[in-house]
């Protein structure tokens, strides 16, 4: 065969696809941008309204971005349901992507350092208003807790500031990442990947996590499924995952889980243990994560680990309530080394993309987590399904 460079072109192409299931999107050129941008406003418990604002002029720091699609998270429907925040009205979506249409002429990089262009595909993480100076290359890791976040923050002036929405405003100190070599839907699901990058960067801390450790994983949302994969990705083979619903165990197992136990088939947590242990082949985990923010899970999970192994809890982005366990019984006689995880950090971000390229060139369906699809004019009816759990992840994409 000979060899040219349509055919070259043509190999790169196949590998690539082989390797991601999708091809990274070309930047391109901005179209015209519109005079007024819709925005989903969150005006009561359980109802968003689609409203119109005028397109603000933008700071020298600041960047517009054209909004391609935003995932709905378990945070979203917190605030669909209760407004633990108290932030209506507002406009919600913090997992979203787009293009750069229009930027102030002092922006030249991301937050890595990566030059930044018109066309350039890109995430945000956090806007340190405090604290402009602080970078991902800071030695004082500081995770999302001491920073605001698009999509969570109180409407003000330029309204643009949430992903649920067809453009948002990108202020001068906030932290933004060029991913134009990753496809749509990866770049929706790096939000979530990053807490768990985070969570499993944490339970390292521990010493505990090795290829050959014995590793459940409780709850099997997206969160935990993707805690499934990162542990992939780092070659931990011998994981075994519980929830209460079978097709989400199913999909445990695709993500790379060993085995599947669903805790409605057991009465009581001796019974439930008990079937951890034989999933494992007559032995508790080394190391467990709990994925899940129910009170009842972060008691039983104790029960799952081995005298000495450890625990990571990363379920309760906000407070569920009190959970009642025995501190001798669960902790102290069996000497379980137990860290809290809570949303990430900025390093964790750009770890997060290497991550998900490493997942997809393994062939794990990550994918596959995003079910449901819904245009921005579809915002309640993309809740309601997601309240209903009748997917994984739900995501709004711009038509």
């Amino acid at each position: 065969m000979n060899i040219d460079s349509k055919n070259v072109e043509q190999i790169v192409k196949q590998v690539l696809m082989e390797m991601g299931g999708a091809l990274p999107e070309k930047a391109k050129s901005a179209g015209p941008i519109p005079e007024k941008s819709r925005v989903a406003m969150l005006t009561s418990l359980e109802h968003y309204d689609i409203k119109e604002y005028p397109i603000p002029k933008l700071g020298d720091d600041d960047i517009l971005v054209k909004v391609e699609g935003c995932g709905v998270c378990g945070t979203d429907a917190h605030e669909f349901k209760r407004d633990p925040f108290g932030l209506i009205p507002v406009v919600l979506g913090h997992e979203g992507t787009g293009e750069i249409v229009k930027m102030g002429k002092n922006v030249k990089k991301d937050s890595a350092g990566k030059p930044l262009s018109v066309g350039d595909k890109v995430v945000t993480s956090m806007i340190f208003a405090d604290n402009p100076d602080i970078t991902m290359f800071d030695l004082n890791k500081q995770n999302v807790g001491g920073a605001d976040v698009y999509g969570l923050l109180p409407d003000d002036d330029v309204h643009l500031n949430g992903w649920f929405a067809d453009y948002l405003v990108v202020r001068g100190g906030s932290s933004i990442f060029n991913v134009s070599d990753l496809c749509l839907e990866d770049r929706i699901l790096i939000e979530p990947c990053a807490v768990l990058i985070h969570a499993v960067e944490r339970a390292k801390t521990t010493g505990l996590l090795r290829f050959n450790s014995r590793v459940a994983v409780q709850g099997c949302g997206p969160i935990g499924l993707i805690c499934i994969a990162v542990l992939r990705t780092m070659g931990i083979e011998n994981i075994v995952a519980v929830d209460g619903e079978e097709k989400r165990l199913a999909f445990a197992k695709e993500m790379g889980a060993c085995a599947a136990v669903n805790f409605k088939e057991y009465k009581g947590i001796e019974a439930l243990a008990g079937a951890v242990e034989k999933a494992f082949g007559g032995y508790l985990a080394d190391f467990a994560f709990q994925c899940t923010g129910s009170p009842v899970a972060h008691s039983n999970v104790y029960k799952f680990i081995r005298n000495g192994g450890g625990l990571c809890e990363l379920g309760f982005f906000i407070n569920g309530g009190d959970a009642t366990i025995n501190p001798h019984f669960d902790i102290c006689s069996k000497e379980i080394t137990t860290v809290g995880s809570w949303a990430y950090t900025l390093r964790d971000y750009a770890t997060t993309f290497d991550f998900i390229k490493r997942a997809n060139g393994i062939g794990l369906p990550l994918k596959k987590l995003i079910t449901h699809k819904f245009p921005l004019s579809q915002i309640n009816e993309a809740h309601e399904t997601n309240l209903k759990m009748e997917g994984l992840k739900i995501a709004i994409i711009n038509e």
